[in-house]
């Protein structure tokens, strides 16, 4: 439905988003996932035909972003990551006026708000003005401002920031019940956001995308391998380190601590293969005694941060 291809987008010297690509089926929930600064923002401005790329498109259907901007905005409903509501007025006017706005014909403004204000939850509020809600409320408001029109497409720019546990979790279902019927895309450098939230993640990191699809292919991809932790006592960590280095599934050793006779480290395996039995068997083979040996398998957490650290 939404083909992105080789888009590009510089401010001045700054390269913000780098030559990407990449398809939005109709009905995905697509994360982009990214710490500030990867070119998440830019890139859904471009979306939402608020800004033009330096260079590349976006297509919606048959519709480019350049020669159909206004067919698109229609097929669109955007929620920025500052909600834009007028802080004077009470809810339900300020969803009236949007309503007249988007040219919603006078006999159905009432039952549309009504609508929106039991998917978004907020009957409670509708008569007090915006100024008084919390961040919450006013994201939920800014997200009935999104959907008045009944987009087919919801795109949403850190829909949770600054939100409580509690928020997080209530704007976190409100946007999977509108995933039931929509396109949504929104970006957010929540990690337990994305994976409870999207049927796909894009990772971007200064303005390259690094990793592509579901929670677990992303896993799979970059984190194949997985971890056994052990604790030893009475060794020496060369000695255990030569006779495990032999395991041809073992890539690599680690020393984690060595005191009071303890001795900590972590081997990291390929993920095809489980050598626990073959690990076992040679550190009972040696005078060490074994007070720990768990797995440990790679999470979203640690393949982001090795995906957007620095170095």
């Amino acid at each position: 439905m939404i083909k992105i291809s080789e888009l590009t987008k510089y401010y001045d010297n700054v390269c913000a988003v780098d030559n990407i690509s990449f398809e939005i089926k109709k009905g995905e929930i697509v994360g982009l996932l990214g710490p500030n600064g990867a070119g998440k923002t830019t890139t859904l401005r471009i979306l939402t035909c608020y800004l033009e790329p330096t260079s590349g498109n976006v297509t919606f259907d048959n519709l480019n972003i350049y020669d159909h901007s206004l067919e698109i905005k229609r097929l669109v409903g955007y929620l920025p990551e500052s909600a834009p509501i007028y802080p004077d007025m009470l809810v339900y006017d300020y969803l009236k006026f949007v309503a007249n706005i988007r040219g919603i014909e006078s006999k159905n403004q009432d039952n549309r708000i009504k609508e929106l204000a039991d998917l978004c939850e907020i009957n409670e509020v509708m008569h007090k003005s915006v100024f008084e809600l919390s961040k919450g409320y006013k994201q939920r408001v800014g997200l009935a401002h999104a959907m008045m029109s009944d987009p087919e497409i919801l795109v949403l720019d850190e829909p949770t920031s600054g939100l409580d546990p509690n928020q997080i979790i209530d704007i976190r279902n409100i946007i999977k019940e509108i995933g039931k019927k929509k396109t949504v895309i929104f970006s957010t450098h929540i990690l337990s956001e994305a994976e409870a939230t999207c049927d796909r993640i894009v990772i971007i990191n200064k303005g390259k995308i690094v990793a592509d699809g579901s929670t677990e292919e992303i896993k799979e991809k970059k984190g194949g391998d997985y971890l056994i932790n052990i604790s030893l006592m009475n060794g020496r960590f060369d000695d255990i380190k030569r006779t495990l280095n032999n395991i041809p599934e073992i890539k690599e050793v680690v020393l984690k601590n060595n005191k009071d006779k303890i001795i900590d480290f972590s081997i990291s395996c390929k993920a095809k293969d489980d050598v626990r039995p073959e690990i076992y068997r040679r550190i009972k083979e040696t005078d060490c005694i074994l007070l720990e040996f768990h797995t440990e398998s790679r999470t979203l957490e640690t393949i982001f941060r090795e995906l957007t650290r620095e170095n």
